[in-house]
């Protein structure tokens, strides 16, 4: 039996992924030991735990309020995404018209462009026709970036549904309504709440956007974290972090064990 020849770029690849691995996920356990740490200053290794400075957000009103305030956009920002992307990709997925495609792209075009653009963009619009800074101008800047995230997931799963199903309900006697009820809107959920998570999360993590609309009423928890490294650093910094990366975990198990996070992305 001849000896298994050693494999150089197999090897290779497999040195590269696990350096690729160890790069990125090394910074977020860093972070979240050093949220546990007891000493009053950010440093690793630690020289013990504690869970004081989760205990000091509490504390802290400003980060109370800023929670608040992110998760009322994120959450408002999410349904109006819903109530536009849904029906707007339902028209839009299997239209046959030349200008299906250019507003498809259009809508999309958020996702390609760098968000400082569109929060300055958003900002002197919106204060051009008298919105200006409020919590309606951020919850539509939030909107815009968000939006894209609903279209693609729920057009590309309406897309793959056999017409043959809405068709059957039709010659059954149902309207369009109750085909959209009883019929589309349970095939096309998973899409729905991929893409909701989705916007959920972009808009509650968002800062450049967020940064642009800061005012005591709109500001939102990256901002008010933003504002409070530039005065001190300290480890509640790294423990909010950790709180905000629980809350994505949280988020996909919890769709994962309802939906499956495999069957969401076949359909995505």
């Amino acid at each position: 039996m001849s000896r298994a020849r050693f494999d150089l770029p197999r090897f290779l690849l497999a040195a590269f992924v696990v350096l690729f691995f160890v790069f990125m996920l090394l910074p977020i356990v860093v972070v979240v030991v050093v949220s546990f740490t007891s000493a009053g200053y950010v440093a690793f290794p630690i020289p013990g735990w504690s869970l004081r400075w989760f205990w000091r957000i509490w504390e802290y009103q400003p980060y109370i309020d800023a929670l608040i305030v992110s998760f009322e956009i994120a959450f408002g920002a999410t349904v109006l995404s819903c109530l536009i992307g849904v029906p707007a990709s339902m028209a839009l997925a299997r239209s046959r018209s030349a200008w299906a495609s250019g507003i498809m792209t259009f809508l999309l075009s958020p996702l390609s462009m760098p968000m400082i653009v569109i929060g300055f963009a958003a900002l002197f619009f919106l204060s051009r026709i008298g919105v200006g800074v409020s919590f309606t101008a951020l919850l539509i800047a939030h909107t815009t970036v968000c939006l894209p995230y609903v279209l693609r997931t729920v057009a590309a799963n309406y897309a793959g549904l056999p017409r043959s199903y809405e068709e059957s309900a039709a010659l059954l006697g149902a309207g369009p309504l109750r085909v959209f009820w009883h019929v589309v809107l349970p095939l096309i959920r998973p899409g729905i709440v991929a893409g909701s998570l989705f916007s959920f999360l972009v808009s509650f993590d968002n800062l450049p956007i967020s940064y642009f609309f800061g005012s005591p009423d709109t500001l939102t928890l990256p901002v008010v974290m933003l504002s409070y490294m530039e005065n001190q650093f300290d480890p509640s910094i790294a423990a909010l972090s950790t709180l905000q990366l629980v809350l994505a975990v949280v988020g996909l198990l919890v769709v994962d064990r309802i939906y499956g996070i495999d069957k969401m992305t076949v359909s995505a």
